[in-house]
Parts: C-alpha cells; sequence; structure tokens
C-alpha cells in the first residue's frame, strides 16, 4: 500500500510573508523584471544546454564533506547558485568564480550555522545537515522552501537521519541536530525521493558502516551526486532495485567534475522547436537522459536526431494527441509536464496527463486556459499507473482538446516550471505577451533572453512598472 502525505508526521511550516533581506537581495530584482515576447514565429537555430540546477546544487554542498578545494564546470549560472553559495559562505566556504561557469569551493572548517534570514529560499538547507552532523556532529538549518507545487513533506529526510542517529528537534523556523557519530542503516523510503535519497547519502558517506537505501531515486542528477562523491572517495553502490548502498569511509578529498547537463532545459528547447513548427539543435544534450521524453515526443508528432555534439529536435507533421502519466525516473518526469501540456494544447484530438508525483501542480493551466487553452482538471486518476492521490481531493489529472490557438496575455508566473509553460504559450501565441515575476526563471535557466535570441525571437527585457 503506497504510503501518502497524511500518514506522515507534519512538519512545522513557515507563515508566508515578504522576502527576507538575502532573498530579496537574490530574487527581488528578477521578480520586479519583466519580460515582452512577440510570438507566432517558428524557434530554430542552435543553443546550448547548461549545468543541471538539480544535480549542482546538492554537490555544492557534498563540498562541505572535505576540507579540500572542490572545482566544478559546466556550472549554470542560475538564481538558485547564487541562493545557495551565501549559505555555504555563511558556514565557513570560499568559492570563487574562476571562468563563466568554472566554480572552486573550499572549505577548510566549518565556522557558523546558516541563520533563520534564508528560511524558505529552496529546499536547499535541509540537506546540509547530513555534511553538517559528520563534519561538526552538530547542524542548525532554516526550514526549506521552493515553488508552491503541494506540501513537499521532510518527513522522509528527518526520520532518516534519526534512524542514523541523529536527534532533531524542529522548531516553527529551524531543524537543531546533534549526534556523537552517524551510523550506517538499513532504510527503505516509503517513496523514492529525490531529495530524500540525497540527503541520505549524504548523512552516509562517512558515517560509521554500511547503509542500504531501499526504494531510492534514481535520477541523473542522483547518480552524478554518487559520481562526484566517488570522485572524492567515498564508497557507493547503485544497486538493482532501487538500492543504494554507501560504505562510510572515514574522510574525504577535494575533486574536480563536470555537472551534467539540465535534462529540464533541453525538454523545454525541444517542446519550443516542435510547438512552433521550427528546428533546434541543443548542444550538451544525452539520449541517456530523456529516453522516456524522446518517445513521448515522437509519439506526439515532434522528431530527434542524436549525433556527437546534441540533439536537433524538429515537428514531424500534425500533433497528435497522447496519454502522459508522470513518474519518478526512468519515467515521465513531473517537471516535463507543464512543457508538455503546453505542446498538447496544438495536437489534435483529446489528451490526458495524469500527474503522480506532486498532487498540485496543475494551477498554472488556468493561465492557458484564459490564453484560449481547453484544459480541465479532475482528481480521478486518468491512469494506469499506482497513485498516491488516488481517492484524494487533488485536481492532478488534466483532459487537454486540441488545437486551440492561443492569444497573448499578461502572464504573472507563480513558480519556475509553470514560468516556462508561459514563455512556450507566449510563442506559441500571435501577438506580444509580457511576462512579469521573472525572478522565477532566473532560479533554473540560464539566460533566456540570449538563448531565445540565438532562436530568432526577441526578448524585451523590462523594467518593474512604477507603483
Amino acid at each position: 500500500m503506497a504510503i501518502t502525505d497524511t500518514d506522515l508526521t507534519t512538519v512545522p511550516q513557515p507563515t508566508q510573508s515578504e522576502p527576507s533581506t538575502p532573498m530579496a537581495s537574490t530574487f527581488g530584482a528578477g521578480h520586479a523584471e519583466r519580460w515582452r515576447i512577440t510570438g507566432g514565429s517558428p524557434v530554430s537555430g542552435e543553443v546550448r544546454s547548461a549545468g543541471a540546477k538539480n544535480a549542482v546544487t546538492k554537490e555544492l554542498v557534498a563540498t562541505l564533506l572535505t576540507d579540500e578545494p572542490c572545482t566544478f564546470t559546466n556550472v549554470p549560472r542560475i538564481g538558485e547558485i547564487d541562493a545557495t553559495l551565501p549559505m555555504l559562505a555563511q558556514l565557513g566556504t570560499k568559492y570563487e568564480w574562476v571562468g563563466d561557469h568554472t566554480l572552486t569551493l573550499h572549505t577548510p572548517e566549518i565556522t557558523g550555522q546558516i541563520s533563520e534570514e534564508y528560511s524558505g529560499i529552496n529546499r536547499i538547507p535541509i540537506l546540509f545537515m547530513g555534511p553538517l552532523l559528520n563534519r561538526i556532529g552538530e547542524a542548525e538549518v532554516p526550514l526549506v522552501g521552493g515553488c508552491t507545487i503541494g506540501p513537499r513533506p521532510v518527513d522522509y529526510h528527518v526520520e532518516g537521519l534519526r534512524a542514523m542517529g541523529a536527534e532533531i528537534d524542529i522548531s516553527p523556523h529551524r531543524f537543531r541536530a546533534t549526534t556523537d557519530r552517524l551510523v550506517g542503516i538499513r532504510h527503505r523510503l516509503p517513496y523514492p525521493s529525490v531529495g530524500a535519497t540525497e540527503n541520505l547519502i549524504l548523512a552516509a558517506v562517512t558515517a560509521r558502516g554500511t547503509t542500504v537505501i531501499e526504494n531510492a531515486a534514481m535520477e541523473p542528477e542522483v547518480v552524478d551526486l554518487v559520481l562526484f562523491l566517488q570522485k572524492m572517495g567515498a564508497n557507493i553502490a547503485v544497486d538493482i532495485d532501487r538500492r543504494i548502498v554507501i560504505q562510510g569511509v572515514d574522510r574525504l578529498g577535494g575533486a574536480t567534475h563536470r555537472v551534467i547537463e539540465d535534462r529540464i532545459e533541453i525538454a523545454s528547447y525541444a517542446v519550443a522547436a516542435v510547438a512552433t513548427g521550427g528546428e533546434v539543435e541543443v548542444l550538451g544534450a544525452r539520449q541517456e537522459h530523456l529516453l522516456t521524453f524522446l518517445n513521448a515526443l515522437r509519439l506526439v508528432g515532434g522528431n530527434f536526431e542524436v549525433h556527437d555534439q546534441g540533439i536537433r529536435f524538429w515537428a514531424e507533421g500534425p500533433l497528435t494527441s497522447h496519454h502522459i502519466e508522470t513518474d519518478v525516473h526512468p519515467g515521465f518526469m513531473t517537471d516535463w509536464q507543464q512543457p508538455f501540456v503546453v505542446l498538447l494544447t496544438q495536437a489534435d484530438g483529446p489528451s490526458v496527463v495524469h500527474e503522480t508525483v506532486y498532487e498540485n501542480r496543475f494551477g498554472y493551466t488556468k493561465t492557458l486556459s484564459r490564453m484560449g487553452a481547453n484544459i480541465s482538471l479532475t482528481s480521478q486518476c486518468l491512469g494506469s499507473r499506482t497513485c498516491r492521490f488516488a481517492n484524494r481531493d487533488f485536481s492532478h489529472s488534466a483532459v487537454i482538446s486540441g488545437p486551440t490557438p492561443l492569444k497573448p496575455s499578461d502572464l504573472v508566473i507563480p513558480d519556475l516550471r509553470a514560468g516556462f509553460a508561459y514563455v512556450l504559450a507566449a510563442l506559441i501565441a500571435e501577438g506580444t505577451s509580457t511576462l512579469h515575476d521573472i525572478g522565477y526563471l532566473k532560479r533554473g535557466y540560464e539566460d533566456i533572453p540570449g538563448k531565445l535570441g540565438a532562436l530568432g525571437i526577441n526578448v524585451e527585457e523590462l523594467d518593474a512598472p512604477d507603483a
């Protein structure tokens, strides 16, 4: 039987308030900006994929496990990096950009803890707990934030760390944890959560003894973290049946690592090509990270060509309807869902998207409907996959009937992934759309104006309107 969120202890969540100083400085200017996009033209040209946000931020945290320098290449210049580095600096990390996409970090000693002013910025703070407990035996981190796509409880993280020997106190604003020494355990995750898997890996690599994580997440970004830790000296085996086995070591050293390309960004530009009748070459795209997406794209009417430098995407003919169910890797990624829904508004016939990863991820479709899309939501499970949200009051299935022309509009971005869905909608719509709250997009996408410019689309960057 699947364990649902209501079966878990609820971790106190911070109330919504005005951003604190670090968050305002990191995202404030970006949120104030607006972009004006004129759509209705094919998106064509060549872009290079950036490094994966969901890999590099965890790898930056992993550098706390050693007192030696670490170097990363292919680091994306995005807001999530700008939010994570100051938190590391509070802990004692010295970092330096030594190139446009090359970053060095060195934490010879832990000299502080992360203050509450970073509460709610992103999902990263709780991942600091394992490295800090291993390094100095104590950790104080603020509660996590991130996009508003459901509760995303951290119970799995807390339960795993407690099983490893951490004493954790949870207040309305902070996690406080102490330990004499983390110890290896056999632990089965109720759900293959990416964040919880990464947290337990970070805690286990220098814990005493062997840790076995069952029902672990196997996303490419998790594997990339494992590869970086292995370079540092960790002993980690990715076994069959979603099992990761970690033999704790006494210490880790520095390492150099190239961050994998961002499969979400790649899919976003692939959809842009197919939805607008254009052709886009994405340099750095890797077929093995996109297998399920590529199958779905071809079934809808898109096509692709894989070569040594990347993948070329285009529309083969009229787009046809399709049925998609999101799932953990190697299933159809939940972060591919939003751009694909926009694509399906241009497909002939009724399409169905069943979201099984997050219970509240279709809020953005109201704006698409206002632009002319025909989308209806239901709490029923419109699919065959086992779903944690069955018989619960979550609108987690969507029926998209198309094709429908989209109208240009003023678009207020609610979160990162919905943000690029709005960019795609603006590219499809004939006319000029204005996008507000750009900071969400800058968190995870590198230089959208520059990359769209290389694809023949002018993005006019505007200041905030006068109050």
